[in-house]
């Protein structure tokens, strides 16, 4: 039996199936083979080899979808999409366990204070990654989350907008850069609150992060998403 880790690695390893691998992460919706071969420019079914490849290494999941608008007699057959699959660990050689300093920097913190001094850290770390990916400021929370979604795509954590309004937004994602330190350290969640929280501060009004607020649910469950409900305090 192939080793899980060894077929996550041998597939990340792959040039050809780490560029249609990006490309799945990096689109707000399920892909098909016609999509990928169209994008990569590919014959379909080297498309859907490379698919199916990723699959069986458990770095995408399946799921069969009409696109043609129209359900029973006649309305042909369902088309295979595929999509990120939820992302609970980071792909090492070797294990650098980078969550277990983690848990040991997350414990060296006053109990008393330490939830607020995750979430400022992780505020911080989100100035990081929205200078990577090139957030701007908008200064609409739709348009903010939407941006939001983009940018982390761009980076290769796929995420979307489920629904947004002036004051609220959920957003899901298979892949949050960091589910899998939210899997691994207890405490981790303030951090991963706080990213959020400072990702759409820096999309909404340019950085800063009062009158924002973020919940996190989900992330600890394998098979689910991890759902990111953002409020705006008046």
């Amino acid at each position: 039996m192939t080793d899980p880790a060894s077929a996550l690695l041998d597939a990340v390893g792959d040039p050809a199936l780490r560029e249609v691998l990006l490309l799945v992460r990096a689109e707000a919706s399920p892909q098909s083979a016609d999509d990928v071969a169209a994008a990569l420019s590919v014959h379909r079914t080297v498309a859907r080899s490379r698919l199916e490849r990723l699959l069986r290494a458990g770095l995408l999941v399946a799921a069969y979808e009409r696109r043609t608008g129209r359900s029973g007699p006649g309305a042909g057959r369902p088309t295979k999409v595929y999509e990120p699959a939820p992302e609970l660990s980071a792909i090492e050689f070797p294990r650098r366990h980078y969550d277990a300093l983690v848990a040991a920097l997350i414990d060296d913190i006053d109990p008393a204070g330490r939830e607020e001094a995750l979430g400022r850290v992780g505020t911080a770390f989100a100035q990081t990654v929205a200078e990577r990916s090139g957030v701007r400021g908008t200064g609409a929370l739709p348009a903010a989350a939407e941006a939001v979604c983009e940018a982390l795509r761009a980076l290769g954590f796929q995420a979307t907008v489920e629904r947004a309004d002036g004051s609220q937004a959920v957003i899901r994602t298979q892949t949050c850069p960091l589910r899998p330190l939210v899997q691994a350290t207890d405490g981790a969640t303030a951090v991963d609150r706080g990213l959020w929280r400072g990702l759409v501060a820096r999309a909404l009004r340019g950085g800063d992060p009062s009158g924002v607020s973020c919940e996190t649910h989900g992330c600890l469950e394998p098979g689910s998403p991890c759902e990111v409900r953002i409020q705006l305090e008046a």
